[in-house]
């Protein structure tokens, strides 16, 4: 069947302004008969997301701040374009009827609750926000199911397993291996780490990405949270799930098989292919995107990763074994010691310190609810702000 008998699909690209939203209205670009982005939505960054809205022409975009409303509103009035303002509209929007797929890019928190409302209301997930996972990972799984609703990875790494795992037993899945590039980082030593700056962490050797998920990678948190999205999204326990450093960022993620064998998903360090196949899945599309010269690539090396320097892999190993609201907590600890680390308040560290400190002393709920969840975020947000002043 030729793809001009298909009708676009209609996409919400939740956070159209950041690294993957705009990668993602790249391949929009690329392929307008197959993707029509129907929903565009920004934190702040009101003047990118005008320029989507005039050459994407969704019917809906939505700005996170009021402050920023009018002038959008303005800008877009001749097109028609319906402009709305605040979290809530967020959850309004994945649930419009003419929505085929939500792309949740939001960054942390923030994504839970309108991956929640488009389960409910029945779309297609595709995930680029893994603290969606972290922080309520078995109610997430949970409402999935009830609904039949398919959540589709876009991490590079856990697209990779999705994939090794295809047309497999889950039964015969010994071990899961996740990779990670090491980061800026890799190989430093600790009197380096106690005065490394945020310039420094955001200077990542083979991803370009926002500068949250740049220093989760620095300080290896972000493949503490892959962990704890890939026992969620894979249904696996903690023990069958492991991280080795591969420097080179080819080899995206593999799987262990019970009888010795692993399946291995390879490709260049390019976002836009874990979500290209997130979006066109169960196939695949033809892409121009560049390829892998396996004359060129001169060797794939591995090795283990050094929690003891890199402390915020093992907090993250520890609070997914502990399990209830503890990732939650390390989680809402990370997000804010980030920023304090982006803005200079504290070292890099230091970072680990404060999410130790908050897992300790934060109150554990060993069964959760939603509730439970939005409690604890506000919690422990206020308890690492008083720890990073």
């Amino acid at each position: 069947m030729s793809t001009d008998t298909f009708s676009p699909k209609k996409i919400a690209v939740l956070g159209s302004s950041g690294s993957i939203g705009t990668q993602t209205l790249e391949i929009v670009r690329l392929f307008p008969e197959r993707f029509k982005a129907q929903v565009l939505t920004a934190q702040s960054n009101f003047k990118l997301l005008i320029q989507q809205a005039i050459e994407f022409r969704p019917a809906v975009v939505v700005i996170a701040y009021e402050c920023h409303y009018q002038v959008i509103a303005d800008a877009l009035l001749p097109l028609g374009i319906k402009v709305m303002v605040g979290p809530e509209a967020l959850s309004e929007v994945v649930s419009l009827p003419e929505i085929d797929i939500v792309l949740v890019a939001l960054v942390g928190f923030s994504g839970l609750r309108p991956t929640l409302r488009a389960i409910e209301s029945g779309k297609t997930i595709a995930l680029a926000n893994k603290e969606t996972l972290v922080v309520a990972g078995e109610l997430v799984m949970r409402l999935a199911k009830m609904h039949k609703v398919s959540i589709l990875p876009v991490d590079s790494e856990h697209s990779a397993i999705f994939q090794c795992l295809s047309g497999e037993n889950p039964a015969a899945v010994e071990k899961i291996i996740l990779t990670a590039s090491g980061g800026p980082f890799r190989g430093k030593g600790l009197d380096f780490l106690k005065s490394a700056t945020a310039s420094q962490a955001l200077q990542h050797p083979n991803w370009t990405m926002g500068n949250k998920i740049t220093i989760d990678s620095a300080s290896l948190m972000n493949k503490g949270l892959e962990v704890i999205e890939a026992r969620w999204l894979f249904d696996v326990t903690p023990e069958k799930i492991e991280v080795v450093v591969h420097p080179q960022s080819i080899v995206h993620s593999m799987v262990q098989f019970v009888d010795g064998s692993v399946k291995a998903q390879l490709g260049m360090p390019d976002m836009k292919l874990p979500i290209l196949y997130a979006l066109t899945f169960p196939q695949r599309m033809s892409s121009p995107f560049p390829r892998i010269s396996f004359t060129d690539v001169t060797a794939l090396t591995f090795e283990p990763p050094d929690m003891k320097k890199f402390r915020n892999l093992a907090l993250a190993f520890e609070a997914l074994e502990k399990g209830g609201n503890s990732p939650c907590i390390l989680n809402a600890a990370n997000e804010v010691v980030v920023t304090a680390f982006l803005q200079g308040r504290i070292g890099f560290l230091e970072m680990s310190d404060v999410i130790e400190k908050c897992l300790q002393q934060m109150p554990f709920i060993s069964v959760p609810v939603l509730d439970d969840f939005l409690e604890t975020d506000k919690n422990t947000r206020i308890m690492a702000l008083s720890l990073t002043k």
